[in-house]
C-alpha cells in the first residue's frame, strides 16, 4: 500500500485518514493541518518522510506562472526543500488543467453562459488559467490583486494589466523579506483602518459582478447582498461549503476540484497520487499521464445550483424619448422646459439626439416558471422620432452600436431595439453586423403581441362569436399584406378566422401569398384586392401593417360598428383624429406583455411588471439563452413570430393589456365600445 500525505497550512481539526484503490493500487491518504504554523508544517513534513511516497502542500501558495513571469513563492519553497528526496507537488499542473477545463465544459454545456459576464477574480495570479480560457468568451474581466496584496483600492481590468502589475510586483511580493514585511504592514492600525475603505469598495466591485473566481477562504467575508445571484467558480465544495453557498443565495458553482471516495479531494493530494502510482517526479509527469488518468476516472467539473436550479442571464434595450414632450418628464430637462419658451425646447431636442448613450434603468426580478432568470439594463438614447428620421441612418447607427459596447461593459448578452430605432435604415441589418453581441428589433412578438391583443378585445367588443375550433367566425382583413409584418400577420391569420381579406397594391405578390397560405393551411378562405373599398364595411377585424407612412390607408367611416383595428405599422396608419371620429370601432396600437416574477425597472410609461412587445421578445430570447440574432430587417419570417410566441407562453408571459393612441384600454372602455355598437347597429336595422 502506498501512502499520500496532504500536509495543509489550514485547521488541523479537519484531519482525515483514508483508504482506496487508485489506478489499480492500494493507497492510503493523510491530511495533516498545521493550523497556519509554517515552523509546524516544517517538522510535520520531516516527521512523515520516511512513510510518504509522495507528498502534496495544502493551503499555500502555488508557483504561478502568469504571462511570461515564473513566480515561485518563498514560504512554499521552504517547505519542499525540507525533504528534497520526496515527490511533493502543490498539484499546479493538474490544477491548471482542471480550472481551464471547468471554464470550457461549462460553456459547452451550458451555451453562452460567460459571454459579455463580468468576471471579478479574487488572486488573479491563482486563476490565470481560468483568466486565459474566460477571455475567448468576454473582455469584462478584472482582478482583485492591489486591494489583496497592499490594500491599494483598485481593480486590474484586463489580462496585460495583470501580467505587468505580476512583472513589476513579484520581485518585491516574492522575496522572503517582502513577505514578512506585507504580514506586519497587514497587521498595523493604519492598514486595518484602510481596509475598512478597501473592503467596502471591494463588496461593491463583488455585488456588481456576475462570475467569481476564487476560494471559499477568499469569500468567506461577503454576505448574501453581495453574492445573490452569482456564479462561483471555485474548488473542493463539501457539503458544508455547498450550504454556506446555500446560505448566500449563490445562484450556481462551478467546482473543478477532482473527486474520491464520494468526497472532494485537493487537487494536490490528486497529483501526488498520480506521482506515486506511476513512481516519478511530479516534474516527470507529463500531459499524457493527466489525460489518461482524466478520462480513466471519469474526472469532470461539476455544476451544482445550491438553491435549485437557477440560471440568471443578461439583456440589454435601447429606449429613447418618443417625444419632445418626453424630454420635458426627465431631470433636469423638466426644469428647464418650465422656464424656457418652445424654441429653447426645440434647440434641446435637438442637442439630445447627440448626448452618449447612458442607463436609464437596471431591470431585476424577471423569473420564468422553468427557473431561469433575467436582469438588464435599459439604455437611452437621445434622438426622438422627429431627430432619428432628420438624420441619416448612419447617424442613429452610430448611437445604436454605442449602447451595444456600453451594453457589452454591462455584461449584456443580447440587446434589443426599440421603438424607431429599429425601423431606421435596414432595421438592424447593419447594427447587428457592427455590434459586439447579437441584436433583435423585437418585430416578431410586436406582430405577435398585436394580434394577441387583436384577438383577445374581439372577443370582448365585438358580437362575432369564437367557433368550437377557436377560429374567429368572421371576416378579417389585413392592409399592406404582401410586406414584413402584414405577411406574417395574413398567415397567422389564416389560421384564427374563417375568412381573411388580403389587401396590397402589388397584384403578383399578393397571387403567391394566396397560393402559400393555402398550402400551408388546408381549408383557409383567402381573398386579395388592391384596395380596401370593396370589402371594409364588412369586416369584423382589420389590421393594417404599411408603410405608408403619411397616406390614408383605409377610411374608417366605413368601418362597422364594433369592428377591431389593429394597427402595427410604425408610424401608425391610423391617426389620432381618425380614431376620435369613431368611438363605436376599437383601434388597437399594441398588444402589452405582463412579465414573470416580480420585474423591478424605472417607470416606462406602463403599469408595474408590463413591458412592451419588443423589449418582450429581448427578455424571451434571454430567458431561453438564445443569444444569437433573431428578428432583423423588414422581412420577418412567421416562423420566428410563432416560435417567440410559444417561448413566451414557456416562460410565463401573459398578455397584460390592450393599447390604443391613449394609452391602455381598460374595461371601461371595452365595455364603452361594446355599447356604442351596439346601439349603432340597432339605428341601422331596417324598421
Amino acid at each position: 500500500m502506498k501512502t499520500v500525505f496532504s500536509v495543509s497550512l489550514g485547521e488541523s481539526e479537519h484531519d482525515y485518514q483514508l483508504e482506496t484503490s487508485f489506478l489499480g493500487q492500494d493507497f492510503r491518504i493523510v491530511r495533516l493541518g498545521t493550523d497556519g504554523n509554517l515552523k509546524r508544517a516544517e517538522a510535520v513534513l520531516v516527521s512523515v518522510r520516511d512513510e510518504a511516497d509522495a507528498i502534496g502542500l495544502s493551503m499555500v501558495h502555488d508557483h504561478y506562472q502568469v504571462g511570461r513571469e515564473q513566480l515561485a513563492h518563498p514560504e512554499t519553497a521552504r517547505l519542499e526543500a525540507c525533504i528534497p528526496d520526496k515527490p511533493v507537488t502543490t498539484g499546479a499542473h493538474l490544477r491548471g488543467i482542471l480550472q481551464e477545463w471547468a471554464v470550457r465544459h461549462t460553456q459547452a454545456e451550458l451555451g453562452h453562459f460567460f459571454d459579455n459576464a463580468r468576471v471579478l477574480f479574487l488572486n488573479g495570479q491563482a486563476g490565470y488559467r481560468i483568466a486565459k480560457a474566460l477571455s475567448e468568451h468576454t473582455d469584462n474581466l478584472m482582478f482583485a490583486d492591489p486591494y489583496v496584496d497592499f490594500g491599494v483600492p483598485r481593480l486590474l481590468t484586463s489580462l496585460r494589466q495583470l501580467e505587468s502589475y505580476t512583472a513589476i510586483t513579484a520581485p518585491i511580493t516574492f522575496r522572503p523579506a517582502a513577505v514578512k514585511l506585507i504580514e506586519r504592514l497587514h497587521k498595523t492600525p493604519l492598514y486595518r483602518m484602510g481596509e475598512k475603505l478597501v473592503r467596502g469598495s471591494l463588496h461593491e466591485s463583488v455585488k456588481d459582478a456576475h462570475v467569481i473566481v476564487g476560494s471559499i477562504g477568499d469569500l468567506e467575508t461577503f454576505t448574501d447582498k453581495e453574492l445573490d445571484g452569482k456564479t462561483i467558480i471555485t474548488s473542493r465544495v463539501s457539503d458544508w461549503a455547498l450550504d454556506w453557498f446555500k446560505s448566500r443565495k449563490v445562484a450556481m458553482v462551478v467546482d473543478y476540484s477532482p473527486w474520491l471516495e464520494d468526497r472532494p479531494l485537493g487537487v494536490n493530494i490528486m497529483e501526488a497520487m498520480i506521482s506515486a502510482a506511476l513512481d516519478r517526479t511530479p516534474e516527470q509527469l507529463g500531459m499524457d499521464d493527466f489525460l489518461e488518468v482524466i478520462q480513466r476516472l471519469g474526472i469532470e467539473p461539476r455544476i451544482i445550483y445550491p438553491n435549485g436550479y437557477r440560471r440568471v442571464n443578461r439583456f440589454a434595450f435601447v429606449i429613447h424619448p418618443l417625444s419632445q414632450q418626453y424630454l420635458t418628464k426627465t431631470p433636469p430637462l423638466d426644469w428647464i422646459a418650465s422656464v424656457s419658451p418652445p424654441t429653447v425646447m426645440n434647440m434641446v431636442e435637438k442637442a439630445v439626439a447627440y448626448t452618449p448613450p447612458f442607463i436609464y434603468s437596471k431591470v431585476s426580478g424577471i423569473k420564468s416558471p422553468t427557473g431561469d432568470e433575467v436582469e438588464g439594463w435599459l439604455i437611452t438614447v437621445g434622438g426622438t422620432p422627429k431627430e432619428i428620421m432628420a438624420h441619416d441612418p448612419e447617424f442613429t447607427y452610430s448611437r445604436l452600436l454605442a449602447a451595444a459596447n456600453l451594453a457589452k461593459k454591462l455584461g449584456a448578452q443580447i440587446m434589443g431595439l426599440g421603438a424607431f430605432t429599429k425601423v431606421v435604415g435596414d432595421a438592424g441589418i447593419t447594427v447587428a453586423k457592427r455590434a459586439p453581441l447579437p441584436i433583435t428589433t423585437g418585430n416578431s412578438y410586436s406582430a405577435s403581441g398585436a394580434l394577441w391583443a387583436a384577438h383577445d378585445a374581439v372577443q370582448k367588443v365585438s358580437q362575432v362569436r369564437m367557433g368550437d375550433n377557436g377560429k374567429m367566425a368572421g371576416k378579417a382583413m389585413i392592409v399592406g399584406a404582401t410586406g414584413a409584418i402584414g405577411s406574417v400577420c395574413a398567415r397567422l391569420l389564416a389560421k384564427a378566422a374563417d375568412e381573411i381579406y388580403m389587401v396590397a397594391p402589388e397584384a403578383a405578390k399578393l397571387l403567391a401569398l394566396k397560393e402559400s397560405i393555402e398550402l400551408e393551411t388546408p381549408g383557409a378562405k383567402v381573398f386579395v384586392a388592391a384596395t380596401t373599398d370593396r370589402d371594409l364595411p364588412d369586416m369584423d377585424m382589420v389590421v393594417t401593417a404599411t408603410s405608408g407612412a403619411g397616406k390614408r390607408i383605409l377610411d374608417i367611416m366605413q368601418v362597422k360598428p364594433g369592428c377591431v383595428i389593429t394597427d402595427v405599422a410604425r408610424p401608425l396608419d391610423i391617426p389620432p383624429e381618425d380614431v376620435a371620429k369613431r368611438p363605436d370601432v376599437l383601434v388597437i396600437e399594441s398588444g402589452e406583455i405582463q412579465l414573470p416574477g416580480e420585474p423591478k425597472m424605472k417607470d416606462i410609461g406602463l403599469p408595474k411588471g408590463i413591458a412592451y412587445a419588443c423589449l418582450a421578445e429581448t427578455i424571451v430570447l434571454a430567458l431561453e439563452a438564445r443569444f444569437v440574432n433573431f428578428t432583423l430587417g423588414r422581412n420577418i419570417e412567421w416562423e420566428k413570430v410563432r416560435e417567440i410566441y410559444k417561448l413566451g407562453l414557456k416562460h410565463g408571459m401573459q398578455l397584460a393589456a390592450v393599447s390604443g393612441v391613449n394609452g391602455v384600454f381598460t374595461e371601461e372602455d371595452f365595455e364603452r365600445v361594446r355599447t356604442l355598437a351596439a346601439g349603432t347597429s340597432k339605428q341601422k336595422e331596417p324598421a
